[in-house]
């Protein structure tokens, strides 16, 4: 029945071209909306060559070391994991950058027309991952026959992660808190105004840190998940025969039809919104995939105890995205005290912002222990495993929905810079703010699901370095916690102060074009939006070596300076510390963000008053949090956890 497998990641590839096809037909506007969103397009490849790049040479400098110290098959896997996540990443993002100017001239016509371009990009983006990812490993699992060979999947697919979220988070943070400072604050001029030097800038960040950056991070997640519950189903063949190797691949490929069928179901009717639609598609996957889980749980693997961990995990995942709406949403009232509090200054914005963060982690932590614990309970680690993969196999439609945002964001910039009717940037102004709303439940998904993701890698760690148990009072396990602990915390550090040295020189080279292009404020002349695009380009890419190797290198450092043992301690650490801070990070940065917005809607004296001054300099400091450091975490504790995987064998 494994041949299922690949037949119905291809069936999803070809829905995505249908997809691709209905946005290239659509109109691309007039020839003003065109040339802005060619500056965008070509801005966004331009990144994305040059991030390509450092990671050829990165892949060039691993495969002697992958090759004299692990075997050839690792090596080939490595490869092709690192080739499709770049892939995945590459048609998202061409997706996205063709469909931007289609939304907004969709948007004259009304919701209904723009949500039936932007949606279909970002399900292009969802699907393409998903897709990829089941033909990737079923055919290697195909071609080796042996799961512990396909950890070098996991490894290469994690590499790509790291430089597009975190390159792609400097970049797109540089150039927005660059446009915001500049613009909105010392110039007064609104958010995407063409005079504004950095506003293109902005607007590609949009799709190399939000769509390309977030398909590769989820790409990371499925691929290791796969790996480590084909793992430890290798343990359990005695039980279950080779139904457990491949019945988690089987449980993925039904998470993926569900997705299918959710998207088709995303339709706008006249009496109906945006949110409610997409909340459709959404319950459709999920009641899918539950019901696919039962008969797979029955009638595959004839193991019905095993449904309650199937089951557990897109539930948690779910709540843990509602969690995170609730500290984020601007209808709730966290962030409705934080726009009070925004009255009284910009250090009790900054202050209870953080506040908002910190208490942000409690929920879940603890939905996410609660899932751990009833998901063991009914099948141990590989339960465990199971309730991951299941969580991931429908973020085909989880992708889709954070992925639009950008494309709606984008449309709305070319509206603005296009001079194109109040009404319809109040159509892609709505589909934005549908898109803000759904991204802080992504967001927790994505947090919850990377969480179960490294349990499980941890789990898998553990079988194959042949660990039957870690001693907390040794000292070389407390090393390995202390170690674990603060690589989190560098890590963030490094991300957040790329971000600042990357915004400084964007605001002194958006003041020097004010200051020195004569007209430019006048909106007479015309800013040199290439300049600010290289910066950030470049910017990024420079920043993003440093943490990237620590990250790679300090489990193998502890594995064979210290031992196993000592290595499973850094796994906890960075695991638990990590969820902890990417929560933090990302709730505030959210709060901050939406705080904004509601002052900007006409509350606490709206725009240009005291209140949203003090906002938009919380909602500056939030950005890197919430769109740099926070999801680049979620990379970390896997990263870490997949190295440890395939070092096993050599420290075993």
């Amino acid at each position: 029945m494994f041949w299922v497998v690949p037949l119905v990641g291809i069936v999803t590839l070809l829905v995505v071209w249908s997809y691709y096809r209905q946005i290239k037909k659509a109109d691309p506007g007039n020839e003003k909306m065109q040339e802005i969103s060619h500056a965008i397009r070509t801005g966004a490849f331009a990144f994305i060559r040059r991030e390509y790049t450092s990671v050829a040479w990165v892949l060039l400098i691993a495969l002697p070391i992958i090759y004299f110290t692990l075997d050839l098959p690792t090596l080939v896997t490595f490869l092709i994991g690192a080739f499709l996540s770049l892939l995945a990443g590459f048609i998202g993002m061409n997706a996205a950058t063709l469909a931007n100017v289609r939304t907004a001239q969709a948007a004259k016509n009304g919701t209904v027309a723009a949500l039936q371009i932007a949606f279909p990009a970002g399900a292009i983006m969802g699907l393409t991952v998903v897709g990829l990812n089941l033909v990737g490993i079923s055919v290697l699992y195909l071609l080796f026959g042996e799961p512990e060979l396909l950890t070098g999947y996991g490894l290469g697919s994690s590499l790509v992660a790291l430089f597009a979220r975190f390159g792609g988070g400097i970049y797109t943070k540089a150039a927005d808190v660059g446009a915001d400072l500049v613009g909105k604050l010392e110039e007064g001029i609104p958010e995407d105004d063409p005079r504004n030097p950095a506003v293109i800038a902005d607007n590609v960040g949009d799709n190399v840190g939000d769509v390309c950056g977030m398909g590769s991070d989820l790409f990371e997640s499925e691929a290791e998940v796969m790996v480590a519950a084909m793992s430890l189903g290798a343990t359990l063949t005695a039980r279950y025969g080779a139904k457990a190797i491949v019945g988690p691949v089987l449980l993925f490929a039904i998470g993926v039809l569900a997705s299918v069928l959710g998207v088709y179901f995303i339709r706008m009717r006249k009496n109906s919104n945006v949110y409610s639609a997409i909340n459709n598609g959404n319950y459709v996957t999920c009641a899918l995939a539950v019901l696919g889980g039962f008969f797979f749980t029955k009638f595959y693997l004839n193991d019905l105890s095993l449904f309650g961990a199937v089951m557990v995990g897109p539930i948690a995942g779910l709540l843990v995205g509602l969690a995170s709406e609730y500290y984020t949403s601007d209808e709730k009232q966290p962030v409705r005290a934080l726009a009070a509090a925004a009255q009284t200054g910009t250090a009790t914005t900054i202050i209870d912002g953080v506040a908002i963060g910190m208490k942000s982690t409690v929920l879940p932590i603890l939905i996410t222990a609660g899932a751990v614990l009833i998901a063991h309970r009914f099948g141990g680690f590989f339960g465990l495993a199971l309730s991951a993969v299941s969580m991931l196999s429908i973020s085909g439609i989880t992708i889709a929905v954070d992925a639009y945002g950008p494309v709606a964001d984008n449309a709305g910039g070319i509206t603005e810079m296009a001079g194109l009717p109040e009404e319809v940037r109040e159509v892609t102004d709505t589909l934005d703010s549908v898109g803000n709303s759904m991204a802080a439940v992504t967001k927790g998904f994505d947090i919850s699901a990377a969480a179960l993701t490294a349990l499980s890698l941890f789990a898998a760690y553990a079988s194959a370095a042949q660990l039957e148990a870690i001693d907390l009072l040794s000292p070389s396990v407390i090393i390995g916690l202390f170690i674990g602990g603060i690589m989190p915390f560098f890590f963030s550090a490094q991300a957040l102060e790329a971000v600042g040295r990357a915004a400084g020189f964007m605001i002194e080279e958006v003041r020097r074009q004010m200051r020195e292009i004569p007209g430019l404020r006048e909106g007479k002349a015309k800013p040199d939006y290439a300049r600010c695009v290289d910066i950030s380009t470049r910017v990024a890419l420079k920043e993003m070596t440093l943490p990237s190797v620590i990250a790679l290198l300090a489990p193998v450092v502890v594995g064979f300076a210290l031992g196993k043992e000592a290595l499973a301690g850094v796994l906890g650490g960075s695991l638990l510390t990590g969820m902890l801070m990417a929560l933090f990070l990302a709730n505030s940065g959210g709060a901050w963000d939406n705080a904004k917005k509601y002052i900007e809607a006409g509350n606490f004296g709206g725009k240009k008053s005291p209140a949203h001054e003090a906002a938009v300099i919380g909602d500056t400091v939030g950005d890197p949090f919430k769109d740099t450091a926070g999801p680049s975490l979620n990379i970390l504790f896997k990263l870490v956890e997949i190295v440890a995987l395939t070092i096993a064998p050599l420290i075993r």
